[in-house]
């Protein structure tokens, strides 16, 4: 349990990041306030009910290499809870439909001519070898992967699935990324899923939380933050004054940045990343209608360009999610989403015959504004660092996780390191 004199850390952001990072200061004795501004824990993992169970507004798995995650649900008890699955891939070209997943099935790929598939194939067997000891950071994707695999491959395949995940910068992403995905995705995967969906995590945190004696508060905005080396004061949107020591940061620096006070926007680093937001569209269906769990869609005349099959890792009820990056200004991101679930059942349906009239039984559109930072060149280098100087403020954002992909597992990486940090920063008074 915290005592009352130790040092006060408030914690911005109820998403996994800042769970995690409230989870871990409450259970090594420090008081600890997380403020989520909705009403709603999980961010990117945010529920909603349909009929007696929770589902996911985003799509998230688990994988067997996600050693800081089940770490953390080892803590919580949950680890034995995730139910492991051999997942598969599919591809739909040009609107017809090819498995992705063995040498067979690459040498039946008609979107490629035959030499374009096996230098794929071979090309694809070696591309974690070709990456090592290469200073992949200040490459470009593009330039990489079309020195590899060749003009046909990387317009037919790779440029729109990196454009449909970074948007117009996609060939100028630095191949580490990609490198870096690489070693935790393949095309078959064992994929978890936890029982009872992801919302039995972030209850767990949260419940872990208070038993320490920290305090979890949804639908607390902050809306002015200001920290000198001392003392942090984060004013909420009713008025109300919270008092730190220090104070975690888990949200996106641009809308850090709006509620910073002057003195301490000054401090904030300069990164200043594009990022792509998300339009998911979360389809109940009457039947499954593949049993790939992740299926790229291109050139086939959908807004959407992909589609994640869930019941490859439940097993139970027929549940797809179609999405769309996109920038947070776009037509798409602004639309109406009544609109977009017409449109979209539509586009389904042609991908998917089988369906017919009734076979979509409910949509929900749902969007994300910051999901995928687009990270320029040389990153490595221009990467800030954790803390802010001559301040009490620590940052755990997404602009901070690179080159690990953005997940689940590399923000819990992510709120364990910065809290390892904040043990060896000079204790601030108590706040009052």
């Amino acid at each position: 349990m915290t005592s009352p004199d130790s040092p006060h850390v408030a914690v911005i952001g109820g998403g996994i990041c800042g769970l995690a990072a409230a989870h871990r200061l409450a259970r090594r004795g420090t008081r600890v306030t997380l403020l989520e501004s909705s009403d709603q824990l999980g961010g990117l993992g945010t529920f909603f009910a349909h009929g007696d169970q929770w589902i996911e507004r985003f799509y998230h798995c688990i994988m067997p290499s996600d050693a800081s995650l089940l770490a953390l649900l080892g803590e919580l008890g949950l680890q034995d809870s995730v139910r492991w699955r051999e997942t598969t891939m599919g591809m739909v070209v040009d609107g017809r439909h090819h498995a992705f997943n063995s040498a067979l099935d690459l040498l039946r790929f008609s979107p490629l001519r035959l030499p374009d598939r096996v230098r794929f194939g071979v090309v694809s067997l070696l591309l974690r070898r070709l990456g090592r000891g290469r200073d992949l950071d200040t490459l470009r994707t593009e330039d990489w992967l079309r020195g590899l695999y060749g003009d046909v491959v990387w317009e037919r395949l790779f440029a729109p699935m990196f454009g449909s995940k970074f948007g117009p910068a996609f060939g100028d992403v630095p191949a580490l990324y990609l490198w870096q995905r690489l070693g935790r995705e393949r095309n078959v995967a064992t994929r978890g899923y936890p029982d009872g969906g992801y919302k039995t995590i972030i209850d767990a945190l949260r419940t872990s939380i208070e038993r320490a004696g920290g305090v979890v508060r949804t639908s607390a905005p902050v809306r002015r933050l200001s920290s000198t080396g001392d003392r942090s004061v984060l004013a909420l949107a009713d008025g109300e004054v919270v008092e730190a020591g220090h104070v975690v940061s888990t949200v996106p620096l641009p809308l850090l940045r709006r509620i910073a006070d002057d003195a301490l926007a000054a401090r904030l680093p300069r990164t200043d990343l594009p990022y792509q937001g998300v339009v998911t569209g979360v389809f109940f269906l009457r039947q499954p209608v593949t049993e790939h769990y992740w299926t790229p869609v291109l050139h086939s005349g959908t807004e959407f360009d992909g589609v994640v099959a869930m019941s490859a890792l439940t097993g139970g009820r027929h549940l797809v999610y179609v999405m769309r990056y996109t920038d947070r200004e776009s037509p798409l991101y602004r639309d109406d989403d009544a609109a977009i679930a017409a449109r979209w059942s539509a586009q389904l349906r042609g991908l998917y015959p089988e369906l017919g009239a009734d076979g979509i039984e409910e949509v929900r559109v749902f969007k994300a504004p910051f999901v995928e930072p687009v990270y320029p060149l040389g990153y490595l280098a221009a990467r800030p660092p954790v803390t802010v100087a001559g301040t009490g403020l620590l940052l755990a954002t997404t602009a901070h996780v690179y080159p690990d992909v953005t997940s689940w597992n590399s923000s819990v990486g992510l709120a364990n390191d910065v809290v390892a940090t904040l043990e060896d920063q000079p204790a601030a008074a108590p706040a009052r």
